[in-house]
């Protein structure tokens, strides 16, 4: 990929409508190719992590093993067609053992990314699940058929009946057939979308992770470049925020910041170090609206059980503030939050479920909200100066089966995302 050809087409104007589309046609279930996984490992059917920094994964003859860096866990995954499958079985504090491909599973569904099962097609062989506060239209239409069962997770014997449940927690207790899922302990969206591979040896389908990850990882590539050259007199100052009882804090979780640096911003200056500000003590009001007065961009993280009611209103209550006139970042209304894609009714936000897995969508939004086009329609953030309204996922009604559709509209000719 040649950085010059992106930087040139996109000087032309920033026109991205949708990178990754998620379309289902039948069943919600395995993609055809999918279906020809068996339960041996082929020569070249294997995964080899490149950027993540908490998992390994090991490969014999009849057997995988991954080695979860963030709980210290090792999962040994035996082939169903081996004789060592009848032999073995492993459940320690250190070790457990799987035979493979998984027959079924279950999930814990608290902030759990379900996105990478649907990438990889793994959704048929999902039959239950916590709750039903996801933001997967796909899972959300399979529990309303009956096909994917509430569990409750407090009744260890209804957790017995899988080959595996997955977790996003690593301090839970856990059974045997417990397995954690932990991508959000890397520090960068690139580390995180790659945890896709660690799925993918479950099920034998090393090969279509490796696919889906190098396309991700490619227009993310693709599109820091064109973002590094922007022609602009000085890069936008970029601020993560959130407000509780009273309190301000600027965020600084590292995959948060790497966004802002790859979509052409920079970070709050490390000498602010100090992080929280209480609007009640004038002192803290006076220096945070100081701050404030530095920023170009504002991302409002706070939480809302109700984010259709949180406006710019309800914004600028909160900073407490009258006289908007020292605040750039209003004046030309660059206030944005990442409550966009909602499950309808209840507050479960899309951002802790499909942006883990596709990071390349949350920086083509970021990019827009840096320098503005006009021309792209966000699909996480939206802009509170200027009303922007949530969108609500809704279950689809008609008959679907899971396939990846890529819609790529950019001026980034030399940047397309590659059909997998």
């Amino acid at each position: 990929m040649s950085s010059q050809a992106c930087s040139s087409s996109f000087s032309c104007g920033f026109r991205l409508q949708v990178f990754l589309v998620v379309v289902w046609f039948c069943t919600c279930g395995w993609l055809e190719s999918v279906n020809a996984a068996t339960g041996s490992v082929r020569v070249g059917n294997i995964s080899k992590v490149e950027d993540a920094e908490k998992f390994l994964i090991y490969y014999g003859q009849t057997f995988k093993v991954i080695k979860n860096g963030l709980d210290g866990e090792s999962y040994l995954l035996i082939q169903k067609n081996s004789r060592m499958a009848a032999r073995m079985k492993y459940c320690t504090s250190r070790i457990k053992s799987f035979v493979i491909p998984l027959s079924n599973y279950s999930i814990d569904t608290d902030f759990f990314p379900v996105s990478f099962f649907e990438l990889l097609g793994l959704l048929e062989n999902l039959k239950g699940i916590t709750s039903d506060m996801v933001s997967s239209q796909c899972v959300l239409k399979l529990y309303e058929e009956g096909q994917i069962e509430m569990i409750n997770k407090s009744e260890p014997q209804q957790l017995t009946q899988f080959a595996a449940h997955f977790i996003g927690n690593s301090d839970q207790a856990r059974s045997c057939n417990f397995a954690t899922f932990l991508p959000s302990g890397e520090g960068t969206p690139l580390q995180r979308a790659e945890w896709i591979k660690y799925l993918g040896v479950f099920a034998n389908l090393e090969t279509r992770a490796n696919q889906v990850y190098d396309a991700i990882k490619e227009n993310y590539l693709c599109l820091t470049k064109a973002a590094a050259s922007k022609t602009t007199t000085f890069k936008p100052t970029v601020a993560w925020m959130q407000y509780n009882d009273g309190i301000w804090s600027f965020t600084k979780e590292p995959y948060k910041l790497k966004y802002v640096e790859d979509a052409g911003g920079v970070n709050l200056d490390n000498s602010i170090n100090k992080v929280t500000y209480n609007i009640s003590e004038p002192d803290d009001l006076d220096e945070f609206h100081a701050i404030l007065c530095t920023v170009d961009v504002v991302i409002d993280e706070t939480y809302t059980t109700n984010p259709v009611a949180y406006t710019l209103s309800t914004f600028l209550e909160n900073i407490y503030v009258k006289d908007q006139s020292c605040f750039a970042f209003l004046t030309h209304q660059s206030l944005w939050r990442y409550d966009k894609r909602t499950q309808n009714s209840i507050s479960t936000l899309d951002w802790f479920d499909g942006v883990v897995s596709q990071p390349q969508l949350v920086l083509a939004d970021l990019v827009e909200a840096f320098f503005s086009s006009g021309n792209y329609t966000t699909t996480y953030f939206r802009n509170l100066s200027k009303g922007l309204d949530v969108f609500f996922v809704q279950i689809k009604r008609k008959n679907l089966r899971f396939s990846l559709v890529h819609i790529t509209e950019l001026c980034l000719r030399s940047c397309r995302m590659k059909q997998f």
